[in-house]
């Protein structure tokens, strides 16, 4: 790296703090649940206002709607909100990917939707640290980039997707897409509470199971029946089962549904399951212990089972370029005052994805805060100019640097 001067155009995110925290409130006092279509464009409609100042190209992309086994066994669709796509500069010789998503795990019949304090520090409500508070950061930190004399040596794009929190299902195209285009990924999910940053982390997958029976009179023709919810509670007990079998791999039954009347024998049962893993190669693993319960379910007389779903995210392991992308957020951190570490994290997110298409990442340069996912999610207000400053430091080095030629080292080590 060079010895640039970079104090100028960092010292200038020190005055954007209460412009930072004001639009964090005004898009946290928005719903916008994954499957609240028209609050996550309410959001994307204000994120196209605040980023006019970048002056990039402005794309809105329709995403493909969601698909969810109801409780009837029959397909759900629900339609998303659009991503919006920003760029600027495709011609530059570095170019970067920025990602932020607009929703959140919060429905719009959610009891938690108010924003408040908790103390001078500390801000509640939803959205705040997960992830609306890491759209200001990335916003500032590509103004002040844009303010420097650096910026013609990086091009850009965001992508602000409306579905992350239901893992990307409508969104994951673009991203692949997108990392055809560029050479590495900053994306603004929070940081763990402590102000650390997710290495490492899990892939996952999303998986529905239907059983069908045959229903029945309860007591004069118990026998002619066959019981799906004792048939899914057997597939359910054995799918437990596999935890401990693999390293790294967890299985966690989340759902179950089924039956009625309790004079009727039920001929209905859904359930839902994640699974995490560690290493590409457990993928095949849970696959074939899942073909075998379904084999065994499907044994019996009567009983039928369907496994819809699937391995959304791969698990997110470090390539070498992806540890010299951490070096270099541990050295800017270090000039901010701020001692970084990387670490290990079961969590899953946009990250996984970029990395599974070979791009190296930071996928937590949001907002320092904690209890996501919960009403008592909160955002440490100080980090929304902390963490500006660190990805804009981070990015006029790597302007500035003469020797990027670290990108290619994209292997797994």
């Amino acid at each position: 790296m060079t010895t640039t001067n970079f104090t100028p155009w960092i010292e200038w995110l020190d005055a954007q703090h209460d412009e930072m925290l004001a639009k964090t409130i005004e898009l946290a006092e928005i719903n916008s649940g994954t499957l609240n279509a028209d609050g996550v464009n309410k959001v994307r409609a204000l994120l196209t206002e605040y980023c006019q100042v970048l002056d990039g190209e402005v794309d809105v992309v329709p995403v493909a709607p969601y698909e969810h086994l109801g409780s009837n066994g029959e397909i759900e669709t629900f339609p998303l909100g659009d991503a919006l796509r920003i760029r600027k500069r495709p011609e530059a010789p570095l170019q970067i990917f920025f990602c932020g998503h607009m929703d959140t795990v919060f429905a719009i019949d959610h009891p938690f939707q108010q924003v408040k304090w908790l103390d001078d520090e500390t801000l509640n409500g939803p959205g705040v640290a997960d992830l609306k508070g890491g759209i200001l950061v990335m916003i500032k930190a590509l103004q002040a980039l844009e303010r420097s004399p650096f910026a013609e040596q990086i091009g850009w794009e965001i992508l602000f997707n409306p579905d992350e929190e239901i893992g990307s299902p409508g969104s994951a195209p673009l991203i692949e897409e997108a990392a055809k285009r560029v050479h590495l990924g900053m994306i603004y999910e929070p940081s763990f509470p402590d102000g650390n940053l997710a290495g490492e982390r899990k892939g996952s997958g999303n998986f529905s199971v239907k059983v069908t029976g045959k229903a029945a009179h309860a007591g004069r023709e118990h026998h002619l029946g066959r019981n799906a919810v004792r048939a899914m509670c057997d597939f359910v007990a054995a799918l437990d089962d596999l935890n401990g079998q693999r390293n790294g791999v967890t299985i966690n039954p989340g759902f179950i549904e089924g039956g009625g009347a309790v004079n009727i024998v039920p001929d209905l049962c859904i359930s839902r399951f994640n699974i995490r893993l560690e290493r590409p190669e457990d993928e095949q693993w849970c696959l074939d212990r899942l073909d075998e319960l379904v084999a065994m379910i499907n044994d019996r007389d009567g009983i039928s089972i369907e496994l819809l779903g699937g391995f959304g995210r791969k698990p997110k392991v470090l390539s070498g370029a992806n540890k010299k992308l951490f070096e270099l957020a541990r050295e800017c951190g270090h000039t901010l005052g701020m001692e970084l570490q990387w670490l290990p994290t079961g969590g899953c997110c946009d990250g996984n994805n970029l990395a599974a298409a070979g791009i190296p990442n930071i996928d937590t340069l949001g907002v320092q805060g904690g209890k996501i996912h919960s009403s008592d999610e909160y955002l440490k207000v100080k980090s929304l100019t902390e963490r500006a400053k660190l990805s804009a430091l981070m990015l006029m080095k790597l302007a500035a640097s003469d020797d990027l030629s670290w990108l290619e080292e994209n292997q797994c080590c």
